[in-house]
Order: structure tokens, then sequence, then C-alpha cells
């Protein structure tokens, strides 16, 4: 029968009565020792001759009411056999091994860096890319997740995310690192499973095509005149900009050259194996504007030993500006171009030099030298000529036509004629 009352109760903590327990009947107690802020419910009972005792709440957050109700229940159990307190000491138990588990978890962003640290870096040539794609289109969106606990869907949004920024190519490549930074997880033990593993190509930017887009002579002099007028737009930007389209050479090429690489003397610019894409070294021709440029760029380097020197303290130090440097300023100087111009890369560019030297005369085995590529079929296999002179002539008419296209001059070109075999 029950003896307590909320009435009673309340007079207890209002006269500070301290005490070990009262029985409210039916192995419900109220205890209000001296360590309580509040008086506390305790229900007590026996099992297989043991006297067990459970903590159910305090007196603030249960009222007398509930904590009747509580006893009654604890009761049924116990009367078929279970250890209430042993059930709840086990909960707790997997409480805390869930908050410890979910404290230490291995999350994906950690995953993220081992995966970069042990297979990228020192093993990929540009391991910065991988890096910044990692950093911007991965670890916002499943870094905090314990790696686990990455599944398809999650996958799906960091597709979905880079595609409708207008990055499909990106997209493709965010998804190769998930596949292979998963897989690598597979085979560390890390994750039993990979959550990329069933996505293709189509369900990220789709599949590439080969880019057929280059620079006519209008949208040469309209992004010159941008690069003039673009917000925030160095000038070594611009210079770097006029170097990439006058010699078509890669992007990668250019930002990791050295000093040394270059005899302004002779005019020329040695390219090693280890620089270039394709692993073949070749000796650039300099055309003097190519020359008058460098030595702009170097008197803007500080004394370092590269062309084009780091500008700010960068993630992964490294000596040179950064690949993403160049595609940042491009988009200043896109949003300075006229209203409806169709939008380009700096990949372009090289696009943009092959397509000028043919239509300056040039035959097509040169327009492919200069810009460093191979001559493809039999000719490529037994013509070890470098072209060294017809390269030099045509790069000098197309830094000439460049010349002309920077000052916004009408071109009258002349096509050089094409010796009769």
């Amino acid at each position: 029968m029950a003896n307590l009352t909320d009435v009673q109760i309340k007079s207890w903590i209002k006269s500070d009565i301290r005490f070990e327990g009262k029985s409210d009947g039916d192995g419900l107690y109220i205890s209000y020792r001296k360590t309580f802020s509040t008086p506390r419910w305790i229900f007590r009972f026996r099992l297989a001759g043991k006297q067990e005792t459970l903590g159910i709440g305090d007196y603030g957050n249960l009222s007398l009411a509930d904590a009747r109700k509580q006893a009654k229940e604890l009761s049924a159990r116990v009367s078929l056999g279970y250890n209430v307190a042993n059930e709840k000491r086990e909960r707790k138990a997997k409480e805390v091994e869930k908050r410890e588990a979910k404290a230490n978890a291995f999350t994906a962003g950690q995953l993220a860096d081992k995966y970069f640290n042990d297979q990228v870096a020192g093993n990929v040539k540009h391991p910065n890319i991988v890096r910044s794609k990692i950093e911007r289109d991965i670890k916002p969106y499943i870094g905090k997740l314990a790696v686990d606990q990455v599944k398809p869907m999650h996958i799906d949004a960091i597709l979905k995310a880079v595609v409708d920024r207008g990055a499909p190519t990106v997209a493709n490549d965010v998804l190769r690192i998930l596949k292979h930074m998963f897989n690598y997880a597979v085979k560390r033990h890390i994750v039993e499973y990979n959550p990329a593993s069933a996505f293709e190509t189509s369900d990220a930017g789709g599949k590439e095509s080969s880019r057929d887009k280059y620079l006519a002579q209008d949208e040469l002099i309209n992004f010159f005149a941008a690069m003039r007028k673009a917000k925030g737009f160095s000038r070594a930007n611009l210079i770097t900009m006029r170097l990439l389209l006058m010699l078509g050479v890669r992007k990668s090429e250019l930002i990791e050259s050295r000093l040394s690489d270059f005899d302004l003397e002779a005019g020329t610019w040695t390219l090693t194996k280890d620089n270039t894409k394709t692993k073949a070294g070749i000796i650039i021709p300099l055309p003097n504007q190519a020359i008058d440029s460098i030595n702009e760029l170097i008197g803007l380097s500080e004394s370092s030993e590269w062309l084009l020197p780091a500008r700010k303290v960068q993630e992964r130090r490294l000596p040179h500006i950064c690949e993403s440097t160049l595609n940042v300023a491009l988009k200043k100087v896109l949003n300075a171009m006229p209203e409806g111009s169709e939008t380009f890369t700096i990949h372009d560019f090289r696009r943009t030099a092959r397509t000028h030297i043919e239509a300056l005369g040039f035959p097509p085995h040169i327009g492919e030298r200069c810009i460093n590529h191979k001559i493809k079929g039999v000719e490529g296999v037994y013509n070890r000529y470098d072209y060294f002179e017809e390269r030099k002539q045509a790069l000098q008419a197309l830094a000439d036509f460049l010349e002309i296209c920077e000052g916004n001059v009408a071109l009258n070109v002349i096509p050089i004629k094409r010796k009769k075999a």
C-alpha cells in the first residue's frame, strides 16, 4: 500500500530533511541523502535470494505517480525472472561503448588523408590537384562521418553537388578519387565494402569527349582586353597567360619551370622529359616577345629559382604557384569578357596555338611539334629531325599575331607559302 504523498515529499525538501530511504511500497523507495541535490527514486527487489537495487530517476524529473508506474512494470519483469538491475547496467555499458566508438571512429576525412599520404603524395606528378579535390569536394560532405557509415547515398550527393555547380569533368575526377580511396580502405581492412563501386561516369559528369574549342582572332582581342580590366587580375597572370598562348605548352610545364631551364641569350627553353606529360624532352625556341615576357616575370620573381614562384604560403608548401592559381585567375577574366562570349579553359590555349600556327601557313606536322606532340604514323617512327628552325619561325609568327591581337590592331595575315614537294 502506498505510504508517500507529494505534499510530504515537498515538505522534506523544504525543511531539508535528509534520509537514506523511505518506502512507498511494492519495492519503491525515495532517498534524500546529504549528497543529493534532489530526492531520488530507488527500486529494490530480491531475485534468486539476492537483494538488488536499481535507481530509476530523481523526483524533479519523475513524479510520484510515474515512479509508481515504473516500479509496477519492473516488479512484473522481476516476477518473470529478469534481473532489471543487470539490464540497466548492460544498457549503460552499450551506450558508453557507442559513445566511445563514435569518439574513436576512423572518419572518412582521416581515410582521405591516409590515402593521400600513402598512395598519392610522392607517386603522382601533381598531388596538389588530388588534394584540392579532396579538400573541396569530399571532406565537406563526408569528412566527419565514420568511414564505415559512408553509404552510396553520400557518394551520390557528392557527385550531384559537383555537377550542379557546373563542373562535370571534376565530378568524374572526384568519383575516381572516391573509388580509389575506398578500394584502398577495403585492402587495408578499414571497411568491408566500397560505397562508390556501383557508380559510373554516367552517374557523375558523363562521358568526356575531346574538346575542339580554340580562341579565334576576335576572341583573343577580347581576351587580352578583359585581362587588362579584370578586377584582381595581376600583371604576372597576364604575362603567364600570354606565354601559354604564345608557346602552346601545358600549364604544368610552365608552372614547374626553373629559371635555369631558360637560355635567354640563345633564345631557348629546355623542357626536360621529367617536366612534360609526354616524357619526351624538347628544346623550345623562344620568340622575341616570349623573351621579353620571361624577363619581366624574372623581375617579379623576387630572386626565386622558379619562373612562377609561390605567391603565398600554400597547403602543400609548393615552391611555385599551384595548378589552381591560373584557373582562379581565368575565372576573373571570363567575368570581364563581353556578354555572350563562349567560355574556355587554359588547356584550350594549346589548341588555339596549334590552330593559328596552321592558319599562318605552317604545315600540320610543324604545328604538332610546336605543342610537343609526337608525329603520328611511320613518319613519326623514322623521322628524328626535330624541326627546330621551322618551329622557331612558326612560334615567332604566332607571337607576332598575338601581339597584334593584344594591341587590338587590325590584322592582315599573309600565309607563308608551302613549298611544293
